[in-house]
């Protein structure tokens, strides 16, 4: 009885919902939620379709290395023209004594190496294959990109030829040891303006174009930092404006000339910028690069820049004041070493001559200096505190 009193309530209480809906709800036309989730798939779909074809796998073998097939450095590349020019990272095919290169569809090929660049870890090699067979990319700019936008990797991770990863900028304006990534010594440049990216990279994407949505190379993957080996997440990439600016170089000669100015800074990590430093040290602004020192000959020390002349502590660890402050160059200002690497790597040659405004014990002043070439090795002694440090 209680389960048909329960059935007889059930009924009771019922209602005719189609009766209740408003006619035009059965007309209406339903948005395709698929098709709007799907979109951005559909974009990484139809870029990596693009630009693929253009993906290479580079394998460099050296004289001499134990079981050379299994030790050969292997990474990835991208095609830059018709004429078989393909760029690579210097570290992988430096001292190489041979430098295959296989295209998209299997094509395997003997390269040339056409020169190399370990500061800013570029390089050129060079096929002969059909103009029809190369697909080349273009390469865009990378002043204007922003931490947040899409960053589309491709490249041959443990051999897997031609896999793409997504993912976004997550950082800017970071600096790389270019010699230690070459392992050609102590003496080292930083390579400025590096891209980082969360996008997975693990070991044989090196070398691999980094994409924009639209398809342009805004950057090429050069290392992850991990403690095991393995991609964590933070990758890095030379910026396409400093291979836009090293390229013709290397193409014309081999090798890249990169202005120089002969100046020695405190290092911008841990807060010992000059943005970090200024309450400390009392100086008038939180903008610029504060010398620690000017290389002795150098067109630093013959324009009368000087480096600092004390040691002060500064949160326990020792600091070089008193050096002149570089705020600006040619009308530019700089908020740190890196911004103004970055300037003189991608926009100025040596021989160029700049106009620096300087801040000395508070004074503002205004100087001259011709940039020089760079040299080949730091056996002149720095002026300033380090020498006494």
């Amino acid at each position: 009885m209680a389960l048909c009193a329960c059935a007889l309530l059930l009924t009771a209480c019922s209602f005719d919902f189609a009766a209740t809906t408003p006619a035009t709800a059965a007309t209406a036309t339903p948005i395709d939620l698929s098709a709007i989730a799907d979109a951005e798939y559909q974009l990484l779909a139809e870029i990596y379709e693009r630009a693929s074809p253009a993906v290479v796998s580079i394998e460099a073998q050296r004289t001499g290395d134990k079981a050379a097939a299994e030790t050969a450095r292997r990474g990835a590349g991208f095609v830059y023209d018709q004429l078989g020019h393909i760029i690579t990272n210097a570290h992988l095919v430096n001292d190489a004594d041979a430098i295959g290169v296989t295209l998209g569809k299997g094509l395997a090929l003997e390269a040339t190496l056409v020169g190399a660049d370990s500061f800013s870890d570029v390089a050129i090699v060079k096929i002969s294959a059909p103009a029809e067979r190369l697909q080349p990319l273009r390469i865009g700019e990378s002043a204007s990109i922003k931490v947040g936008q899409r960053a589309i990797a491709i490249g041959n991770p443990f051999g897997l030829n031609s896999s793409m990863t997504a993912g976004i900028v997550s950082g800017i304006g970071r600096t790389l040891p270019s010699a230690e990534l070459i392992g050609s010594g102590n003496f080292a440049y930083d390579n400025p303006a590096i891209i980082q990216i969360d996008a997975p990279l693990y070991p044989g994407s090196s070398g691999g174009p980094l994409l924009d949505s639209r398809g342009l190379v805004f950057g090429m993957t050069t290392a992850n930092q991990s403690l095991t080996g393995e991609s964590a997440g933070i990758g890095f990439a030379v910026p396409a404006d400093t291979m836009r600016r090293v390229i013709p170089d290397l193409l014309a000669a081999g090798w890249v000339d990169y202005a120089w100015m002969g100046i020695s800074v405190m290092r911008e990590a841990g807060g010992y910028g000059v943005a970090g430093l200024s309450a400390a040290l009392d100086l008038p602004t939180e903008r610029g690069v504060l010398l620690r020192g000017v290389t002795a000959g150098s067109p630093a020390h013959l324009a009368g820049l000087r480096g600092g002349s004390r040691l002060v502590d500064v949160r326990g660890k020792p600091v070089c004041a008193g050096g002149d402050l570089i705020v600006a160059i040619d009308g530019i200002h700089f908020d740190n070493l890196d911004a103004l690497m970055a300037y003189l790597v991608q926009d100025k040659r040596p021989g160029d001559e700049v106009r620096l405004l300087v801040i000395r014990e508070r004074r503002t002043m205004e100087m001259s200096l011709q940039l020089a070439s760079r040299p080949a090795s730091d056996a002149a002694p720095t002026l300033g505190c380090d020498t006494t440090s």
